[in-house]
Formats: structure tokens, C-alpha cells, sequence
């Protein structure tokens, strides 16, 4: 029989984030502490990204001649808008990984708004390096579309 001593005290590091809406238990490592089997989509950073693709389709359509104009349609700062269009050049598998919700737990909208290079290699890079993780297929299991 184990004796348990009725004052002993288990300490576990675990931080509590809100990823999409619901709280996620978050190790020190950064992996998530309950692996989910479904996808955990973040539902704010896939309205941002859309958002992104949408003004820059209106300034190359031609809807809106400037990035002031679209601001002022929109009644939001143009610095605002320029920090979202920015989103509109990640490289797909960043943004089919946030989609699918299969992007590394720890990408938060605050790292997407950091401004970050326009190659797509290095922003693979770059991300995951920010994030202090090295590429592993269960964080990033979006294959990198460059050849």
C-alpha cells in the first residue's frame, strides 16, 4: 500500500490561453495539454484573413482607388488597414494551416500583425522561429507549396 502524505503538493506548468473563443490549456513546450481531434479553428484570425483578401481584392479591382478611400468606407484607421492587407501575402500553407485550424497553438492574431517577410520560405521560417518551435509535422502539417 502507498502512503500518501495529506499535505503534498504537485505543481504542473500550464498556461490557459483563448484560442477561437474557448480556453486552451497550453504546456510549456507550447504544445496544447488536451490534444482535440477535430480542428481548432481560430475564428478571429480567419475573419481577419478574410477581411485581408477582401480589401486587397477592392483596391485591384479598382472599387476603391486608395488605401485611405477603403478606410474611410470602411470608417476604420488606414494604418488598421494596411496591417490586415498585409495578411493577404502569406504564404498559402500558412494560411491553409489557420484555416483548417492545424496551425501551431502558440499563433496568436498579435504574431500575425508583426510585420513579417514577403517570401513564402521565410515566412515559414519565420513564424516558427518567432514562436520559438522547430518545424515539426504535428504543429505544421500543411506542406510548404514552394518548390
Amino acid at each position: 500500500m502507498i502512503e500518501i502524505e495529506p499535505n503534498a503538493v504537485t505543481e504542473i506548468a500550464i498556461n490557459f490561453r483563448i484560442r477561437g473563443g474557448r480556453k486552451v490549456m497550453i504546456l510549456p513546450d507550447g504544445s496544447r495539454a488536451v490534444m482535440r481531434r477535430e480542428a481548432t479553428i481560430d475564428n478571429t484570425m480567419v475573419k481577419v484573413l478574410a477581411r485581408g483578401f477582401r480589401w486587397r481584392r477592392l483596391l485591384e479591382s479598382g472599387e476603391y482607388s486608395s488605401i485611405d478611400a477603403l478606410a474611410a468606407a470602411e470608417k476604420i484607421e488606414g494604418s488598421y488597414v494596411c496591417r490586415i492587407l498585409r495578411l493577404a501575402h502569406l504564404a498559402p500553407s500558412i494560411v491553409e494551416a489557420i484555416l483548417e485550424g492545424r496551425h501551431p497553438p502558440q499563433l496568436t492574431m498579435k504574431d500575425l500583425m508583426k510585420p513579417f517577410p514577403l517570401d513564402w520560405r521565410k515566412q515559414e521560417r519565420w513564424f516558427l522561429q518567432t514562436l520559438g518551435k522547430e518545424i515539426r509535422e504535428a504543429t505544421w502539417p500543411v506542406p510548404s507549396l514552394i518548390p
